[in-house]
């Protein structure tokens, strides 16, 4: 069996890197090709997660880098459409809901290859998110979707996608957190400065990437005005994605500890000690409720609502922020792992023996 995986931004690679470790364990072993769009490009969005995650460079690399949504489909549907010619594999994966997922799905579907797709069934509702509709429109071209939670595999159902398409198989997300857990670093332990100075349970930390919040200039300056009374308290660390930072230069920062993009261990590192996560990130909802970490993301909705009903995380919106950091820092629980059916380090093993029975040839 020949399996091909396409991965294209640094959430990707956190949910392939277990299952391509969980297939290469199989009897008898599938012969796997990585294919990274290059959708993340600089060494620190994407190589240095390559090597915290212990995955070997990809066989394929189309780097298409930046650009428009249309720019990046399309790059990537002609890319793969060579690469799919090239390798003719008995199936194609794909992960997430980022532009190279969508592409990868499109263009296994015009060419009648069997897709699959890992994380299906989220839903935001929001038709503003692009990500939105790069999540439905791959589901609904896929042969094989793998829900991580009962909520996703509901909202395949209730779409009209037969229920012998849909399989419950839990976070691959969660996956790869339990696996790295045991190797992060020690908050001091490095010469990073995020992770310097700082003592356990007394900080902050903060991401944003989502255009909805960083593009406009007036978003982004609202919600980080409304984190400084939190910064009072304790220190805000901010490793700052590429598409946040072009702003920065035209807000005050000074009340935040600003730093470039961290690898996958640092960055769990940082948030596994911390005191409260501020995100606009899907994955960090997740990791956050597995941690028992306490988490404010700031959107309007979330495609995770089950890390709101049976975990951590709280919504805010940039007029509302502050109130609902003060609220949560004013419970003060004890950090809990959420006990979410299937969040337990085996979901990858799950989607490997339903890949390997081989009953979606049909």
């Amino acid at each position: 069996m020949k399996i091909l995986h396409v991965v294209g931004a640094r959430p990707n690679f956190v949910k392939i890197a277990p299952l391509i470790s969980a297939l290469n364990k199989v009897d008898p072993k599938p012969n796997q090709i990585l294919v990274h769009t290059g959708q993340h490009y600089d060494h620190s969005m994407s190589d240095v997660f390559f090597k915290d995650l212990d995955l070997d460079q990809p066989n394929e690399h189309l780097e298409i880098g930046s650009g428009t949504h249309a720019e990046q489909t399309g790059a990537v549907m002609v890319g793969c459409e060579t690469i799919f010619k090239k390798h003719q594999p008995d199936l194609v994966i794909v992960v997430g809901d980022v532009n190279s997922t969508l592409a990868a799905a499109l263009t296994a579907a015009k060419m009648g290859i069997k897709l699959a797709h890992v994380e299906a069934g989220l839903r935001s509702y929001d038709r503003s998110m692009p990500e939105e509709h790069n999540r439905v429109v791959t589901d609904h071209l896929s042969d094989i979707l793998f829900s991580p939670s009962v909520d996703a595999s509901l909202n395949l159902q209730k779409e009209g996608i037969g229920a012998n398409r849909i399989h419950f198989v839990g976070n691959v997300i969660i996956d790869s957190l339990i696996a790295i857990l045991p190797k992060i670093p020690p908050l001091n332990s490095t010469n990073n400065p995020c992770l310097k100075d700082i003592q356990d349970n007394r900080y902050a930390l903060l991401t944003l990437h989502r255009p909805s919040n960083v593009d406009n200039l007036e978003v982004i300056t609202k919600i980080l005005e409304s984190l400084k009374p939190l910064s009072d308290q304790m220190p805000v660390i901010f490793p700052a994605h590429p598409r946040t930072k072009k702003q920065l230069a035209n807000i005050n920062t000074d009340h935040l500890k600003i730093c470039e993009p961290l690898g996958y261990k640092e960055f769990l590192a940082l948030e596994a000690h911390s005191r409260l996560v501020l995100t606009d990130s899907g994955g960090i909802q997740e990791e956050t409720t597995f941690l028992g970490v306490p988490c404010i993301t700031i959107r309007d909705n979330t495609e995770r609502p089950i890390t709101i009903t049976e975990g951590t995380n709280v919504l805010a919106n940039p007029e509302n922020l502050s109130d609902r950091i003060q609220q949560t820092l004013k419970r003060n629980l004890p950090k809990q792992q959420a006990a979410i059916k299937f969040w337990d380090g085996n979901a990858s093993i799950r989607i490997a023996d339903i890949i390997t029975s081989g009953n979606w040839r049909s």
